[in-house]
């Protein structure tokens, strides 16, 4: 019996990338972001994250709201970071100023690029996936992202993926060139009430 080689390569039917308004349209996939065309499911946070989340919303939101500078988005924020295929990552936090938010065109994600960003981390994050999130955030336009890390109670203040300063809970954190005259103490930012 002769055995037949088979081919060296074989191709393999892919469908085509999803899209930033496809992923939109479909509400029942739960936690996801898109990556180049790709639904990439993630897990739940737990109840500590989403706490820490709050509690960097609340303070982020006061000051926004009471120097009317823009919006404050909570929530796993949809962000394009990429087109064709499109790339949507999720924020835990976004500010968004007066200025970005008048160039928004899509009526789903954010096509604009958030001014601050946070992150905070759950015990599944890999440091490399965060990076790679973040390169994505700064090629974008974004300008500083916050990673809060509950674990070590510090927040990682990151300019670019290679200009980053790290606060302690015996620091006070302040917005920046971003956020001129916010300030709050780290020790707040972890919190649980």
């Amino acid at each position: 019996m002769a055995v037949q080689a088979l081919p060296m390569s074989v191709i393999v039917e892919q469908s085509p990338p999803v899209t930033g308004e496809e992923l939109y349209r479909r509400g029942d996939l739960g936690r996801t972001e898109l990556v180049k065309g790709e639904i990439v499911r993630m897990s739940p946070t737990g109840y500590a994250h989403g706490g820490y989340e709050g509690n960097f919303y609340t303070e982020l939101r006061a000051f926004v709201r009471q120097h009317k500078l823009g919006r404050v988005l909570v929530g796993e924020v949809g962000i394009y970071t990429g087109r064709n295929p499109d790339t949507v990552r999720a924020a835990d936090v976004a500010f968004v100023s007066n200025e970005c938010m008048a160039q928004v065109k899509s009526k789903s994600y954010l096509d604009v690029a958030p001014e601050l960003i946070v992150e905070v981390l759950s015990p599944d994050d890999a440091w490399s996936d965060l990076m790679e999130k973040l390169d994505e955030y700064f090629t974008c336009g974004v300008k500083v992202v916050w990673v809060a890390d509950p674990r070590t109670r510090q927040v990682y203040v990151y300019q670019s993926v290679t200009n980053v300063e790290r606060f302690t809970e015996k620091d006070t954190l302040t917005g920046g060139d971003v956020l001129s005259g916010f300030s709050v103490p780290v020790v707040e930012l972890f919190a649980s009430e």
